[in-house]
């Protein structure tokens, strides 16, 4: 069964530990800006936001990779790179629709996701649960939970505001 890495911007406190567990696991050293996840803030709107590869099922990376360095692993889901074929030309950063490929400039390598493995390390050590690793079902049915409460949230401030 297929899973996904979802984050839930309400319970993120922006403590960054994601960042750092996720850099240790991956560079053997802690270095934030080289996880595969970033804190993303909304000042105005005093949001915190993982930013994080979303695994997409119609990859856009792994389109337009001209040496097919990116591609999927089908057992996880994953989207993976070779190393050996990636040259680096950073054409799946730009077409990312989340910004959540980036690039380590010392290593000349391309950095994003990979799971790490099926046991994400940013899941286990968030304090705060916002960060879960679910059955793709499951979360499918968390969201339509989600967007039904504020639909009728919005249904219920229309109609006390339509009133005389």
């Amino acid at each position: 069964m297929q899973k996904m890495l979802i984050v839930d911007t309400e319970k993120c406190t922006g403590c960054r530990f994601c960042e750092v567990v996720c850099s240790v696991k991956h560079e053997r050293g802690s270095n934030p800006s080289k996880a595969r996840i970033h804190i993303s803030k909304l000042e105005d709107e005093r949001i915190l936001v993982p930013i994080v590869c979303s695994q997409c099922e119609e990859a856009p990376c792994i389109v337009v990779c001209p040496t097919h360095a990116r591609s999927r692993e089908e057992q996880i889901g994953r989207v993976l790179v070779d190393y050996d074929r990636c040259i680096g030309c950073k054409i799946c950063m730009a077409v990312c629709p989340f910004g959540a490929i980036s690039f380590d400039w010392e290593a000349k390598r391309i950095i994003s996701c990979n799971l790490c493995d099926g046991d994400p390390t940013c899941v286990k050590f968030c304090a705060t649960q916002a960060l879960q690793y679910v059955d793709v079902t499951a979360a499918n049915r968390k969201r339509q939970k989600e967007v039904a409460a504020k639909l009728n949230e919005s249904r219920r401030e229309f109609v006390e505001s339509s009133m005389p």
